[in-house]
């Protein structure tokens, strides 16, 4: 017996608009994710690196970059909605709904909003969709929307 190889992504017709994708996949965010991120991007900002300082703030705690929020949850969609994409044509209304701290857990989901043809080319269309991320707790913490370039099935 085979096993089965995993498919990365949809195809342009597997996309169905109004339907809502769950993502698998989940990411706990620990200290070391954040102090990482931080020094990778150059965000040296006290709040997310500065204890003493974050006790002193708005929540009284390290909050994690908001840009390694956005940067997993678009992560995390990538098996499902742009595994099969040409190219991510653009990122849109970017919201942070809610703070995001160390070592909470963030899920997405995905809604289809709209999809169509390319004007120029036959084998590939674009996808509209929108991705909220989430916490444990069921709190929405990010969202956005974007086009994705996507191949369809059985074309060149």
């Amino acid at each position: 017996m085979d096993m089965k190889q995993s498919i990365l992504g949809l195809y342009y017709e597997d996309f169905i608009v109004g339907e809502e994708i769950k993502h698998s996949l989940s990411k706990t965010i620990f200290e070391s994710d954040n102090n990482f991120f931080s020094l990778l991007t150059m965000n040296h900002h006290p709040v997310h690196t500065n204890l003493d300082y974050a006790q002193e703030n708005q929540h009284g705690k390290i909050l994690v970059v908001g840009t390694l929020v956005f940067s997993l949850v678009v992560g995390m969609t990538v098996p499902d909605v742009s595994g099969k994409a040409i190219a991510n044509l653009g990122y849109e209304d970017v919201k942070h709904l809610n703070p995001v701290f160390i070592n909470d857990t963030v899920y997405a989901k995905t809604k289809i909003l709209d999809k169509y043809d390319s004007k120029t080319k036959t084998d590939r269309g674009i996808v509209y969709v929108e991705t909220i991320g989430y916490n444990q707790d069921g709190q929405d913490v990010i969202s956005f929307r974007r086009k994705v370039l996507i191949k369809k099935q059985n074309q060149g």
